[in-house]
């Protein structure tokens, strides 16, 4: 029994469309990177790291077109298509949003970069075959990440300064989602008095387990 090639798609969400590709990648990569900032602590020989927030994964996939058989213009026919990608839409007045899709593997994000090369020629100096190296960042509104992993409370120790005006009560219900939490905060801290935390002093936050 004949396997069905699968072929690769790219879409413009934001308007619902489509198109193959000519030909499946040879490759793709998939980059990540993560933030963390060190604090420093006396007596120690290496800062504490403490996670801030992850960086936009980045995909990068080269794509190749060949109209030459046709006698075609590879712009026309493809080329222009990827263009428009990078482009400003007129009614979303930002280029529109990515999906590639393959085999299972899909990426939803915007095209950070673009470079289209061509290296074949008809006789009339129309391009023929091109290579398209592209580089889409990810994009995922907050609503979006938190409605796939929700963060129902913290699950790791954080630190927070103490800003004019704030108290332990205030900092418990934003970070908990309960002002009653405020003794926690107290408790880790060797707080006494909660009504006596001075503006600059840095808190640490427990995680609820």
């Amino acid at each position: 029994m004949a396997v069905t090639l699968e072929k690769a798609k790219l879409m413009n969400v934001d308007k619902g469309t489509s198109q193959d590709v000519l030909f499946n990648p040879k490759e793709y990569s998939v980059q990540k990177s993560v933030q963390w900032e060190p604090h420093k602590a006396p007596g120690l020989d290496t800062p504490e790291q403490e996670f801030t927030s992850g960086n936009p994964a980045v995909l990068s996939v080269e794509l190749f077109f060949d109209t030459y058989e046709d006698k075609k213009d590879v712009r026309k026919e493809h080329t222009e298509k990827i263009m428009t990608l990078a482009l400003v839409d007129a009614d979303k007045h930002r280029p529109p949003l990515v999906m590639f899709s393959w085999g299972g593997f899909q990426f939803t994000g915007v095209v950070e970069s673009l470079t289209l090369r061509y290296t074949m020629f008809l006789p009339d100096g129309k391009p023929c075959r091109a290579t398209a190296n592209l580089s889409v960042k990810e994009a995922k509104t907050a609503k979006q990440q938190l409605q796939e992993k929700p963060r129902n409370s913290p699950d790791h120790t954080k630190r927070r300064t103490v800003k004019m005006g704030e108290t332990l009560a205030l900092i418990a219900h934003e970070e908990y989602d309960d002002p009653a939490e405020w003794r926690r905060i107290a408790d880790a801290n060797g707080i006494m008095d909660p009504k006596d935390v001075k503006p600059g002093t840095v808190l640490t936050l427990p995680p609820i387990l």
